[in-house]
């Protein structure tokens, strides 16, 4: 039985993503369909990168991961004339399969290269155009797990599109990180791994600062719970990044690290070690 997830930012108030299910279904019946999330912020491939790569290693190698993001082929007018296109792709790596656009996410979806890329070539009786995760990848993720070889698919491909990406900065007794992604609850999640944070800190003494340095964080917690309700907190979190959160603030409860720190996307927190 095939595992196809879906991951998109079409929300579920619109007929969109039931009309995505019903090609599956209509081509697979027996396959099992996994929202991953469907409220990614429009266009944002950085924050549903974030969660994909965090929840698709959970998930059984075989699994076909839809990414409905910024979906539709890109084709710019570049120098002399040229066009410069982004496709549509099937990337396998690690043992699981990922269909969509060569918009910069599979660069920002694994630590390393991919193991194979494919560019979609088939023809298809759907017309593309409008409705790419339900006229393209959904037909492509039903050949896929009937046992369609990739190369009857598409051609490979020799390398994806880059997506930049700001990473920590190490400076003389200091560690600069940005948020990356702000969680339901109002978790700040920032891009300072624990594995960063250990080789730099080197068993000092420090200071975690944020918002102009009007709040500041001296330890680091192992869970929620560590402090009392309402205070703030600082841990590595499921994703293995450093968080900054508010020990059940939720609405209703004082509000999340988010919102009662105006701490948004982007924004930088900074690590002083003591020498």
């Amino acid at each position: 039985m095939a595992i196809i997830t879906l991951t998109s930012d079409m929300g579920d108030r619109d007929f969109y993503v039931a009309a995505v299910k019903g090609a599956i279904l209509s081509r697979l019946p027996d396959s099992r369909i996994v929202d991953i999330s469907h409220h990614i912020a429009p266009f944002d491939i950085a924050q549903a990168s974030f969660v994909l790569r965090n929840s698709y290693p959970s998930f059984p190698q075989g699994s076909i991961h839809i990414i409905g993001i910024n979906p539709e082929k890109i084709s710019r007018k570049g120098p002399f004339d040229m066009r410069d296109e982004a496709g549509h792709l099937v990337v396998r790596h690690k043992g699981h399969t990922f269909i969509g656009a060569d918009n910069g996410i599979f660069s920002l979806l694994f630590d390393e290269a991919p193991e194979e890329v494919f560019e979609i070539t088939i023809q298809l009786n759907e017309d593309p155009g409008g409705f790419p995760m339900k006229n393209v990848f959904a037909p492509i993720a039903c050949l896929l797990a009937a046992g369609t070889p990739l190369e009857e698919i598409g051609l490979p491909h020799a390398e994806i599109r880059e997506r930049a990406v700001f990473r920590p900065v190490v400076e003389s007794g200091m560690l600069k990180g940005t948020v990356i992604y702000i969680d339901f609850y109002g978790n700040v999640i920032t891009n300072i791994t624990r594995e960063l944070f250990e080789q730099v800190r080197k068993g000092r003494k420090f200071t975690l600062l944020f918002r102009s340095e009007d709040y500041e964080i001296n330890e680091i917690s192992s869970t929620y719970g560590d402090v009392p309700e309402g205070e703030k907190l600082a841990l590595f979190g499921a994703s293995g990044h450093l968080e900054i959160a508010i020990n059940k603030g939720v609405e209703g409860s004082g509000g999340g690290a988010s919102g009662l720190f105006g701490l948004k996307l982007n924004d930088t927190v900074r690590i002083e070690f003591e020498d």
